[in-house]
């Protein structure tokens, strides 16, 4: 290990290096065109979508099967199945080419949404609800491995392709309540199901339309059987079983912890770091999280969506049980998070593109701390206009903490594990997401008062400061850091 980390390091600074020096090279190239970027962006808008506008029909639901509670395993089950399958999927895109893998991914989650509504059972919809989550998983990773290869092949600039990434996600995420309300009133619980097979119809035919062309080299030199096993089944095996029953884990948080599932997540680990090392060609490869840059994104991203999620599910609780606004009311009042993300998106885009990805961190968890100092003010009897105020400012760091944390990912993983790398920074986003569930139920517990708001208020400012001043010392240390390679 001695021998190895120093080459590590060299080749993270080399590469680091490189991309400074492509990105002055290339400050006056023309960004990718739109028309390339819009299939791209079009497919990744299926995984937010599914995953938000669920939550009005789980109702419907529960009364046409008499389920009860087990219909909270269709969105627990989305995303277990989307952070297991969002690595796996980005190195099968990386094997295969990250056109076919989205194209092979929207056929999926086409035809198994045209037949989820005539599922027998909820225990079969469930079923449903993985296999979509494998199909939908593989947009975003495909997405970036397809822009890294069109910007490295053109010579162009990223950032509006990266930008659209961010800014779509978060328009559908928030939209998914009201698109999934009209849905259901108009067609019942089947048509958050059903809305998929159009928008997997349009979204395979942009990409056949103008998404870029997989390198035919990549399914040629032994054939498709041994590019098949360069996938490696077995090191996607262990990460699955670790990742799952660490989700598991962490969705235990929220009531009683089930500490046997850590107890398979540990030794899980280690079983696929230790094949990862013996493997020439592994599914995941833990030297690429030795370089410190891309491990430290993935560490930062999951404590920035522990925030970000406490936000998207504690607030609109509150403005339910306690302020009285019911769900149309309290989904208005949430609006602005996702209106102002949206700009502020745009905003993170030019930022980073000027000052890099460190300013856009440094601006996001900075709002961001405000923003939770902020929700420990308003109280059940506090008017509409400073909620919608509150809600504005919580949009804002959302945008620069995406944008950041996605080109920081963007700048150390190599071209060509992008995909991989894009994959894990999505599953990075969903342990996050569980995360603040065992969060939430810490601070608010069963009933979102007053006091719950407040302390769940603290916990962001304290999660955004602590964030800040890691962000803070990094650009510290690399202006040290330049300064003395100057002086050298």
């Amino acid at each position: 290990m001695s021998l190895t980390m120093p080459d590590t390091a060299r080749q993270k600074d080399s590469n680091t290096e490189d991309w400074l020096r492509s990105e002055k090279s290339a400050a006056a190239a023309r960004e990718l065109p739109g028309k390339f970027v819009t299939p791209i962006a079009f497919g990744t808008i299926l995984q937010p979508l599914n995953s938000s506008m669920i939550a009005v029909a789980l109702v419907g639901i529960r009364d046409y099967f008499n389920a009860g509670t087990s219909v909270t395993w269709l969105v627990s089950a989305l995303y277990l199945a989307t952070a297991v399958a969002a690595p796996a999927m980005g190195r099968i895109a990386d094997v295969f080419g990250p056109r076919r893998t989205s194209l092979v991914g929207l056929i999926l989650v086409g035809a198994v949404s045209a037949a989820a509504p005539f599922a027998p059972n909820v225990a079969v919809l469930v079923g449903c609800r993985i296999l979509i989550g494998i199909g939908t998983a593989a947009q975003y990773p495909c997405g970036v491995a397809m822009i890294r290869r069109a910007a490295d092949e053109s010579r162009a600039r990223p950032n509006n392709a990266l930008g659209a990434l961010a800014a779509w996600s978060q328009v559908t995420a928030a939209l998914g309540p009201t698109l999934g309300g009209l849905l259901v009133g108009g067609f019942g619980w089947a048509g958050v199901f059903w809305i998929n097979v159009p928008l997997a119809l349009i979204g395979g035919a942009v990409i056949v339309r103008w998404g870029p062309v997989d390198p035919p080299k990549q399914v040629r030199g032994g054939g498709r059987l041994r590019a098949l096993l360069r996938v490696d089944p077995v090191g996607m095996l262990l990460f699955a079983v670790a990742i799952t029953a660490l989700m598991f884990w962490l969705l235990s948080l929220s009531a009683t912890p089930v500490w046997w599932w850590l107890a398979i997540a540990a030794p899980a680990t280690a079983l696929t770091a230790w094949w990862s090392l013996r493997t020439h060609d592994p599914f995941l490869d833990v030297r690429l999280l030795a370089r410190r840059g891309l491990s430290f994104t993935y560490v930062r991203t999951i404590v920035t969506y522990t925030a970000f999620y406490c936000v998207f599910y504690g607030l609109p609780q509150w403005l339910e049980e306690t302020r009285g606004l019911g769900p149309t009311g309290a989904g208005l009042v949430v609006l602005p998070i996702a209106a102002v993300g949206v700009l502020s998106t745009l905003l993170a885009t030019r930022l980073q593109r000027n000052h890099g990805p460190r300013a856009a961190l440094i601006t996001g968890t900075a709002v961001l701390s405000v923003g939770g100092l902020l929700l420990t003010l308003p109280n059940a009897d506090s008017p509409i206009l400073p909620l919608l105020g509150i809600a504005a400012m919580l949009g804002l760091p959302n945008g620069f903490n995406n944008i950041g944390n996605q080109r920081a990912m963007y700048m150390v993983a190599p071209a060509d594990q992008m995909g991989a790398a894009s994959g894990l920074y999505r599953a990075s986003q969903y342990v996050g997401a569980n995360l603040s569930a065992a969060l939430l139920a810490l601070v608010i517990g069963d009933s979102a008062d007053d006091l719950g708001l407040h302390r769940m208020g603290l916990a962001v400012a304290t999660i955004a400061a602590v964030l800040l001043a890691a962000s803070l010392f990094g650009l510290l240390r690399e202006r040290l850091t330049c300064k003395k390679s100057r002086n050298t």
